[in-house]
């Protein structure tokens, strides 16, 4: 069984997937849970992915990519400045989505808010975690395992 595992982590793809749902657990619940308390949709978003970004890069940095400790700064700095962008994307989404244009989604779901923003969140994740992903393969962290 650990031998499974560790060849699992040991894949790449494999294991960016696995902590990017994680990451995506974390934001949707840190989200959803902010937004439930208080109502703002900014507020709760941007909370969220702060937390999330956090947990990512921790997890990207040591275990998905394998980078030695040397240079985890620099890394950081790049990393947060490419999921500032996609923080810009999720905070344009959610205003557009869930405060300017709600009848896109609440259409569908009787215009319940709380749905809405489930839906929309769901929605801008999945286009992040691409986008993500080309970002720190491409930008972030050296290919080769250190």
């Amino acid at each position: 069984m650990k031998t499974l595992i560790k060849k699992f982590f040991d894949n790449e793809v494999l294991s960016y997937l696995f902590f990017g749902v994680a990451a995506t657990l974390v934001y949707m619940t840190t989200r959803l849970l902010i937004f439930a308390l208080t109502g703002q949709t900014l507020f709760a978003t941007i909370t969220a992915n702060v937390t999330a970004v956090l947990f990512a890069f921790i997890t990207n940095d040591t275990i998905v990519f394998k980078q030695q400790r040397k240079g985890w700064q620099k890394r950081l700095f790049k990393f947060a400045l490419a999921r500032s962008g996609t923080l810009l994307l999720d905070i344009v989404l959610a205003k557009l989505l869930v405060d300017t244009y709600p009848n896109i989604i609440g259409q569908f779901v009787n215009n319940e808010r709380n749905l809405i923003n489930s839906i929309e969140s769901l929605f801008s994740q999945v286009l992040i975690i691409v986008l993500n992903y080309v970002f720190s393969k491409v930008f972030i962290f050296e290919n080769k395992k250190n």
